[in-house]
């Protein structure tokens, strides 16, 4: 088993618990405990409907600059599983991944682990013999259940509330707030970066930290400030990241590290270098190159409205011609809604897997929503980015979006 490559142990885990998807923490602390894990440094938890991975990245980008060892975990993965665990910045190798693998497998004694959870101690257990002196940790699903908050993290942030995986977390802002307000931990702090967050969320600690009240930003011109309980920082360049949500963000990122200064310290210089620095595929990425090609994971209607809204800011196109393909599971019709005024052609693709949608129940939905804006069907992602490639004229615009799986088959 030892002996097993990467390929061979993700195709393993895949077939360990009968759900793809099974909320609950006992079963991964039970593991969590007989692999005798350890991580002593700061840890920081970050939940959320959009933004987690970009506030990971930005989280991450500072505290390296500032000289940290960091240790990060996300999910999922565009084209490489290895993309989700990060030591020092770097992929971790398919041999350390491997041997994490097999001591979840040794240390489980028969307890069913679904692959997200089998990956997350195989993380965690990667973080703790790595010796880092950061872990940041981006959750899966919703947050009270999810299998990283088996870590009592010494800061959470939520960045974000809306609504998606109402079969899990519930139909209401209300009630999925409750399920992602489940990270925080009694008097640690807790960051929420929603401009407007449920009740639950607002009564689920006595640490809160509130976008407007207790945090902020405001743009300034070409530059932005960030202001919180150490005072106001002017002359920050934006982050590297592109979309004016990438300000909500870093400065979200920014209150968690002034909680966390007298053990993560870092300069002004550090986050200078980490906002210009950042990087993270697939968010607002724009390609070198004419056509412009844009790639966005966007897969939820909060998501793609803030999509629509960078396609308004970022310039006139004669065309856009989006390549787009989503999991049935999702709020199709929402996406649609929110992106349908920025489009002028629709390329609609099969999505892989048994969760995707065909492209001809993305027609029969954008039908149903009234839109008579041209679009043809295509097999996979690829036929329809090639044909769109092939038919965007060189000021035209390609929108790539609509799923994680999407626009890793964009990449090719």
């Amino acid at each position: 088993m030892k002996d097993r490559s990467l390929a061979g142990w993700l195709e393993y885990i895949e077939r360990q618990h009968p759900q793809s998807i099974a909320l609950g923490l006992e079963r991964v602390a039970e593991v969590f405990i007989a692999l005798k894990i350890k991580i002593s440094c700061p840890a920081l938890t970050v939940g959320g409907t959009n933004g987690k991975g970009s506030t990971c990245a930005i989280l991450e980008s500072i505290l390296r600059a500032g000289g940290y060892r960091t240790g990060m975990y996300s999910s999922p993965h565009l084209q490489r599983y290895n993309e989700r665990v990060r030591i020092a910045g770097r992929e971790v190798e398919d041999a350390l991944l491997c041997e994490a693998f097999a001591a979840v497998e040794s240390a489980r004694g028969g307890v069913p682990l679904t692959y997200f959870e089998f990956g997350t101690l195989a993380a965690f257990f990667l973080l703790a013999r790595e010796k880092v002196e950061a872990a940041i940790l981006e959750v899966g699903l919703g947050g009270r259940l999810d299998a990283v908050n088996v870590l009592d993290a010494d800061c959470a942030v939520l960045t974000s509330v809306g609504i998606d995986h109402v079969e899990y977390l519930g139909g209401t802002r209300e009630e999925i707030g409750r399920e992602k307000a489940g990270i925080f931990r009694s008097g640690r702090p807790a960051i929420v970066a929603d401009p407007s967050p449920p009740g639950t969320v607002l009564n689920a600690n006595t640490n809160l930290q509130l976008l407007g009240r207790d945090f902020g930003y405001q743009p300034q011109g070409t530059q932005w400030a960030y202001w919180g309980p150490l005072g106001k920082r002017s002359g920050l360049a934006y982050p590297a990241l592109r979309g004016a949500v990438q300000l909500r963000n870093a400065s979200a990122a920014l209150a968690a590290l002034d909680s966390l200064r007298e053990r993560l310290p870092v300069a002004m210089q550090d986050v200078r270098r980490g906002l210009a620095e950042v990087y993270l595929p697939g968010r607002f990425q724009v390609l070198p190159g004419r056509p412009q090609v844009v790639l966005d994971v966007a897969h939820n209607p909060q998501a793609a409205a803030e999509l629509a809204a960078n396609l308004g800011d970022s310039g006139y196109a004669p065309e856009t011609i989006a390549v787009f393909g989503m999991l049935k599971d999702k709020d199709i019709a929402g996406v649609v809604r929110a992106m349908a005024p920025r489009i002028t052609r629709w390329h609609l693709a099969n999505l892989r897997g048994p969760r995707g949608a065909t492209a001809a129940q993305l027609a029969k939905i954008l039908s149903g929503q009234g839109s008579t804006t041209p679009r043809t069907e295509y097999n996979s992602v690829a036929e329809a980015f090639a044909a769109a490639k092939k038919e965007a004229r060189e000021n035209d615009k390609i929108v790539v979006f609509g799923s994680f799986l999407t626009v890793a088959d964009a990449y090719g």
